[in-house]
């Protein structure tokens, strides 16, 4: 399945209360609690695929929270139903986003990091159509409201995104402007991009865009990774870099 090449339109018209979020997976930490990362999976998949991989990296400070997305009918697929954080076609500038849908599943990411304790640092991170909800979130940090101008009320440490995509990047540079706080806050935030030269799902150019657009928009605080002739997947030397730059931006301890 390739997002580059459909031409359905997103907006499949379901209506958000009868959308259920499935089951969360959490990882709880093996030392002290210092971070907590709502960890988000890709299109069709489910959290248990990723709290495995999570609980097994050297990140003992860490708490994992894996949700996993609602079931419905996405574009990319004709209307057919899958998991999936918001509905989507085509990734372009010129493809209608999802607002309803991604304003959600943010909602949702932001529910489960309110009850986390003060003094643990807050994070979201995730793959793909994950990655790209993540980013989302970002905005909605740095804006402090979401989509629907909704008040946005969690702080967030650091983002990471895996072979994704920035959702509403056409809208980003212009809501910027002139907004001070906004500016404050996203050249704060540390973010965290890594994608594929080889990726057939989410083509390369759609993530060094997203990096190169985010940069210009304000977040300064960003680093993107490229790998060479990797596809839609990860890699050890791919978590071995998440678990590096999240131990360094957030300041994690040992064991």
């Amino acid at each position: 399945m390739s997002f580059s090449g459909s031409t359905t339109g997103s907006g499949s018209g379901a209506t958000r209360t009868s959308l259920e979020f499935g089951r969360t997976h959490v990882v709880r930490p093996k030392g002290k609690h210092e971070a907590t990362i709502v960890w988000l999976h890709g299109l069709g998949d489910k959290g248990s695929s990723w709290s495995q991989l999570l609980e097994s990296l050297p990140l003992p400070n860490v708490k994992w929270i894996c949700p996993t997305a609602p079931t419905r009918p996405v574009a990319a697929f004709g209307g057919f139903p899958c998991t999936a954080w918001f509905d989507v076609g085509d990734i372009s500038e010129d493809a209608p986003d999802d607002l309803e849908g991604l304003d959600f599943s943010a909602a949702h990411v932001a529910n489960l990091l309110s009850t986390e304790p003060a003094d643990v640092k807050l994070c979201v991170g995730g793959f793909s159509m994950g990655a790209a909800t993540a980013l989302y979130s970002a905005t909605c940090h740095a804006f402090r409201q979401y989509g629907n101008s909704s008040p946005y009320q969690v702080n967030l440490s650091a983002v990471v995104g895996l072979s994704g995509w920035l959702p509403c990047l056409r809208t980003l540079r212009r809501r910027m402007q002139g907004m001070n706080d906004a500016g404050r806050r996203a050249a704060s935030l540390p973010i965290l991009l890594c994608h594929g030269t080889g990726d057939d799902v989410v083509a390369y150019q759609h993530g060094e865009k997203s990096a190169r657009i985010l940069s210009s928009s304000g977040f300064q605080n960003l680093t993107l990774r490229t790998y060479e002739g990797l596809g839609h997947y990860t890699i050890p030397e791919e978590t071995d870099e998440i678990c590096r730059w999240l131990s360094a931006n957030l300041c994690l301890g040992g064991t």
